[in-house]
Order: C-alpha cells, then sequence, then structure tokens
C-alpha cells in the first residue's frame, strides 16, 4: 500500500495532507525518515508520523457538524482557538474535518476518518455545489448579482458561474442564498467584495444533497448509510 494511503487510512488525515507530512519529513518507516512520496509499505511495517505510531483503523465513521463561528478546521492552532475536534466528545475514532470554513463561518462541516473519501471530495476534479447563507451589506443590485453568477475576479483567479438568490432585500442589508463548487480561501466573503458588498455573517447550510437542517450550533449527528453511499458515488 502507498505511504500516503495508509496514513490517510489511519485516520490521521486527508491523503493530500499526508503528502505534505511525507515531504516534511515528518514521517519514519522502520524509524527511517521518508520523504520521497510513491513509496509503499507493508502490512508489518512500522509507521510514526510526529513520532507516534500509527495503524490503520477498520471501522470508518461520518459526521456532520455544525460548526460554530471561532473554531478552527485545524488539528492544532498555534494561536490556541478552540478546534473543531473538541465538540466531538463522544467520538472515540481520531476523525478529520473534510475541507475547511474559516474562523469567521459557521455551518455544515463533514468529519471522518475515510482518507480516501475526504480526498475524492477535496479534488478540484469534484465540482460539489456547496450552499451558504449570507448576512450582507448594502443593496444588492441585480447588477452586482449579475456579476455573481456570471463570476468574479477574487484577485487573481475569476470563479466559476454561482447560483445566487436573495431571500430578503432590505436597505442597509440583505440576506442572500449562493451556491459555489470552488473551495477557494474565504471565497465567498471576497466574491462579494468583488462587487462591492461585506459579508456581515456567513453560514454553509448544504454540501451536495447534505443539509444542515435542524443540527443545532455545536451539535453533531452521524451520517446515515444513504447519505455516506451518496458521497462515495459523487
Amino acid at each position: 500500500m502507498r505511504l500516503n494511503k495508509y496514513i490517510a487510512q489511519s485516520g490521521l488525515t486527508s491523503r493530500r495532507k499526508a503528502d505534505e507530512l511525507i515531504e516534511n519529513g515528518n514521517v519514519k518507516v522502520n524509524g527511517r525518515v521518508v520523504t520521497e512520496l510513491g513509496i509503499d509499505v507493508q502490512p508489518d511495517d512500522t509507521v510514526e508520523v510526529n513520532g507516534s505510531r500509527i495503524s490503520i483503523e477498520r471501522r470508518m465513521v461520518y459526521y456532520m457538524l455544525n460548526k460554530p463561528v471561532g473554531y478552527v478546521t485545524t488539528l492544532s492552532d498555534e494561536k490556541d482557538r478552540p478546534i473543531v475536534t473538541d465538540l466531538l466528545t463522544d467520538v472515540s475514532e481520531r476523525v478529520f474535518p473534510v475541507g475547511r470554513l474559516d474562523v469567521g463561518t459557521s455551518g455544515l462541516l463533514l468529519m471522518t476518518n475515510d482518507g480516501d473519501l475526504a480526498n475524492k471530495l477535496m479534488h478540484p476534479s469534484h465540482e460539489i455545489y456547496k450552499t451558504y447563507r449570507a448576512e450582507v451589506s448594502g443593496f444588492l443590485s441585480d447588477e452586482r448579482i449579475n456579476r455573481l453568477r456570471k463570476g468574479v475576479d477574487i484577485g487573481g483567479f475569476i470563479t466559476s458561474p454561482a447560483k445566487v438568490k436573495v431571500v430578503r432585500q432590505g436597505k442597509s442589508h440583505c440576506t442572500v442564498e449562493i451556491q459555489i463548487c470552488e473551495g477557494k480561501y474565504r471565497q465567498v466573503r471576497r466574491m462579494f467584495k468583488a462587487v462591492g458588498s461585506r459579508v456581515l455573517a456567513l453560514q454553509r447550510v448544504a454540501e451536495g444533497e447534505l443539509y444542515l437542517g435542524r443540527l443545532m450550533e455545536g451539535h453533531y449527528r452521524k451520517l446515515t448509510p444513504e447519505e455516506v453511499t451518496y458521497l462515495k458515488n459523487l
């Protein structure tokens, strides 16, 4: 088995992040630091990441979390901010977030120890629409909405066409539902900034056909077998 796949299946992180760990010299196989990608490991090999031995977890678990504002989606934080795994108080498996939500954004976040599925869902080739509800400053004119729908420049990157629906329009701010298929850093906030608006609050409410629904902020639930099958078949 490839080393990056072994690390991913251990539940430590995704395969993409496993590649970074290998390249940075954080991985040992049988006591020797390995930095070359594509290396194979055998079932009886000893694999260590950051000094801790890992092994493949056979039981894969899948959760949906309603992330609150203020939590980060990394597994450690140099600023000592709360991390999303702190919220999964009765989950014994080592799980990690699929993708990210910035610290100021709340809402749907998938958590799993299935590195292969996480890698698949985060790969740019998989155009999975993510739906956000945004509170936005100012009046959102038809011209601004059409620009968002066609794609805007967020700093060296032109976004793909977005689906945009104004839920409530006020004089000083409005509520907007926006669907995007990319996952650039702070993308939704940068898109609205590009058309002259500022995001006041942002929540992810759906990923593909998985919906946050009535899941309370800070709470989580297991995905149903049907939801897991849906993700694997994407």
